[in-house]
């Protein structure tokens, strides 16, 4: 007399065939159980299966195949083994290439909700890496990030390069990472507002105050780009700046959460208690500190940020300027994310959420990053090489060119101020330079280009009715 069919061996075996949407063979089925069943009664489970409308079957005899019911009827890509590494979307211009990994997290992640299981925070999966031994990106895809990301300015001081590209970097970054969070501003509705102060008509409140945050926490790396790191301060102030005046408690800016929070439209759940946030978002920073490469680096903290959900809100804005930390200290070509699909981006965050497969966010992260690559090596080719005593001294040009704007001075103030400010901030030899370019700064002061100075625009405007 057959054994009662025992609903946990059922649950296992539809596991195994929902993980295959290309298909799976019986014995293979076999060979994936934790406790093998005999043959046949592997057959009848999986004859129940198909006969409760949760698996489905193609082929017969030997070559019979089975695949999750949903597979079916799925408007989805199904995988074919045969397939090459990666594939575009079909009928999908706007999407990026995927991996045939990819392939299947999109499948298994575009099934409705009330088919997905549950999950909660696993903390394995963090523990699991190891800096420098575990690799998100194969050694391959690193060296093509690493050469694709030179500049030729890598002896130089940390964010020389970030510098350089600073004006277009502000517009390029605020805009693409404000869009993957749906915000409606256009890319010249956001080259206006970060120019020139002027907020889009008919956009809401929000939308200027995120892109506006987005360009002071981009200003803040690229400012402190030699004290930067995988650090509470760096984090949780990137968090504060980029959620500035948008949470209803001011006080959860820059600040781990202490509430539970959840996110639509997947069936993932984060941590609810306060003490393992804490302790897990210390070794999320810990281990990306640790880890040599600077694109692992940046793809790390790309996943497990995201994943932990370590503050209120605005964590995938803060993940995706954090990618740009060790770009920014090896003067290494930024990550703006340009025209990347938000489809993509979130269907690559859900598989980190409800999988722990990084696969799909692999392939969007090194498709953003050679988009980038190629615009700023574009932008690149524009720029001259950069002044040695500028790069020295920079940061005294910029804080004697915000003090005289700040003051208001005119003409003749400045001159007399900015003389007496040389001979106690320089050498004999290098002051009457420290003058000229002090001066040359702010005869080419614009409102374009005020923001590496950190100054708002009404603050340039009082200052330019007192200059003249």
């Amino acid at each position: 007399m057959p054994r009662e069919i025992s609903p946990i061996e059922l649950e296992a075996i539809a596991a195994i065939v929902s993980l295959h949407p290309a298909g799976i063979g019986v014995e293979k089925i076999r060979s994936r159980l934790v406790k093998p069943l005999p043959p046949r009664t592997l057959q009848r489970r999986l004859h129940q299966l198909e006969q409760e409308q949760r698996i489905c079957t193609k082929g017969k005899s030997k070559g019979k195949r089975y695949f999750p019911a949903w597979a079916e009827s799925s408007t989805t890509l199904v995988l074919r083994e045969d397939e090459p590494p990666l594939q575009a979307h079909k009928n999908e211009a706007d999407r990026i290439p995927l991996s045939v990994a990819a392939q299947e997290i999109e499948i298994l992640i575009n099934r409705p909700l009330m088919h997905r299981e549950p999950v909660a925070y696993r903390a394995p999966f963090l523990n699991s890496y190891v800096p420098n031994k575990t690799a998100y990106l194969t050694h391959d895809m690193r060296a093509e990030l690493a050469r694709l990301g030179q500049v030729g300015v890598s002896h130089l001081p940390a964010g020389t390069y970030v510098r350089q590209v600073m004006n277009r970097l502000l517009i390029d970054l605020s805009w693409n990472s404000s869009r993957l969070e749906g915000n409606t501003y256009s890319l010249l509705e956001t080259e206006r507002l970060l120019a020139g102060g002027e907020g889009a008509a008919g956009k809401k409140f929000e939308e200027t105050q995120m892109i506006l945050n987005h360009k002071a926490a981009i200003e803040m790396l690229a400012d402190q780009a030699d004290e930067i790191a995988f650090n509470r301060y760096t984090i949780c102030n990137l968090h504060s700046l980029l959620s500035d005046n948008l949470l209803f408690d001011r006080n959860a800016c820059g600040r781990l959460r202490i509430r539970a929070v959840g996110i639509s439209g997947t069936v993932y759940y984060p941590l609810q208690v306060p003490q393992r946030i804490e302790d897990h978002f210390m070794e999320i920073l810990s281990k990306a500190e640790m880890i040599d490469d600077p694109f692992e680096q940046s793809f790390f903290v790309m996943v497990h940020l995201p994943y932990l959900q370590p503050f209120e809100d605005v964590n995938k804005r803060v993940s995706r300027l954090a990618a740009n930390i060790p770009l920014i200290r090896r003067n290494l070509c930024p990550l703006s994310f340009v025209d990347v699909p938000q489809r993509d981006y979130v269907n690559g965050l859900i598989g980190i959420y409800e999988l722990n497969r990084i696969e799909y966010m692999r392939d969007v992260f090194l498709w953003a990053y050679r988009r980038s690559a190629a615009r700023y090596g574009a932008v690149l080719q524009t720029l001259g090489e950069p002044d040695p005593f500028r790069l020295r001294h920079r940061a005294s040009i910029s804080e004697l060119t915000r003090r005289v704007v700040l003051a208001p001075m005119d003409k003749g103030q400045a001159a007399q101020w900015i003389a007496r400010q040389a001979i106690v901030m320089v050498t004999e030899t290098d002051r009457q330079r420290l003058i000229q370019e002090v001066e040359e700064e702010l005869s080419s002061l614009h409102e374009g280009s005020i923001a590496r100075h950190r100054l708002r625009p009404g603050e340039f405007r009082t200052w330019q009715e007192q200059w003249r």
